[in-house]
């Protein structure tokens, strides 16, 4: 912890747990405000933190609320925050010191949500997925800041991979540059959040909580500054078929362009364009892959907590 800590509010629960050396998982609040409708959002949320506690672990569901960084959330402000919904500021890196000192509200990004776990001494995070290299980025330069984060903040990111609405490719070679070590948990390919396969190979293959825990304590024993990424691919029955959502993305993309959008609203755009040409079959898919993350996410961070 450092001196930004005057700015953190870290929950009872969370910090008795802390203090404890007990098990922690740190989740993101923009999937409550901007990745599914009120109240699904909500209900979505209390389930995942059901799941993290039934796996061992306590769940830190984190935001900025009233300028404050949280770290563990009411059910009251899990609430506030799905009924808020898109009219909650979608906070990336570069947003923090402006909302903080505005005393603004903020639903926080994988970035975000890394800074804040690494500030409050919590190392597991469970999301949905990573945000990545966007396609066509030779041209525009749209990376995810959630990769500059994973080279420099040592927080272990459990994800369903990176969305196929990215270049996955690109989104590879970045993290390869940035050191970040790319897991497969219990697969040798890079599961695209929606399907479990992407053509894309994974840097490792672990299978068990307990490798993942002791591969991400050596890397902390040693000092790296790093992040690490497990991608865990969604359950095969809820797996989408790979030209169905192919098609539907490609789809949503080309409307984007034609739409001029672009930054930080191109992902919210794709993923509710791709939900109505899915019939919402990708939210329930979206939903599934998030409890299965949870539930790794927890069991890894259980096995850390003795090591």
């Amino acid at each position: 912890m450092n001196n930004l800590n005057k700015y953190l509010d870290v929950s009872p629960e969370v910090a008795a747990a802390l203090a404890e050396g007990r098990a922690v998982v740190a989740l993101e609040s923009t999937i409550i405000s901007h990745g599914m409708p009120y109240p699904q959002n909500v209900e979505t949320a209390l389930n995942v933190e059901n799941i993290i506690r039934e796996n061992g672990a306590v769940p830190a569901t984190i935001a900025i609320i009233g300028g404050r960084l949280k770290a563990g959330l009411s059910k009251e402000e899990i609430e506030y925050l799905g009924k808020k919904g898109q009219g909650v500021n979608k906070a990336s890196r570069r947003d923090l010191a402006v909302l903080v000192a505005r005393g603004e509200d903020g639903a926080t990004t994988v970035t975000t949500t890394m800074i804040i776990a690494h500030m409050a001494g919590i190392k597991v995070f469970a999301t949905g997925g990573i945000g990545g290299v966007h396609r066509g980025a030779e041209t525009t330069m749209d990376i995810s800041a959630d990769l500059e984060e994973l080279g420099q903040t040592p927080v272990m990111v459990v994800c369903a991979g990176a969305k196929s609405i990215l270049d996955l490719g690109l989104t590879l070679e970045y993290l390869e540059t940035h050191g970040v070590p790319v897991i497969g948990y219990g697969t040798e390919e890079l599961p695209a959040f929606y399907t479990r396969k992407s053509g894309f190979g994974v840097d490792y293959r672990i299978d068990t909580p307990e490798d993942l825990a002791a591969a991400f304590h050596a890397s902390r024993e040693m000092g790296l500054k790093s992040g690490m990424l497990v991608t865990n691919p969604i359950p095969e029955e809820y797996s989408m078929d790979a030209d169905v959502i192919g098609a539907a993305i490609e789809k949503a993309v080309a409307e984007a362009k034609e739409q001029g959008i672009h930054g930080k609203a191109t992902t919210p755009f794709l993923l509710a364009k791709i939900k109505d040409l899915t019939g919402g079959d990708s939210l329930d898919s979206n939903i599934q892959l998030v409890y299965n993350n949870a539930r790794v996410a927890a069991k890894t961070a259980a096995a850390l907590a003795k090591l």
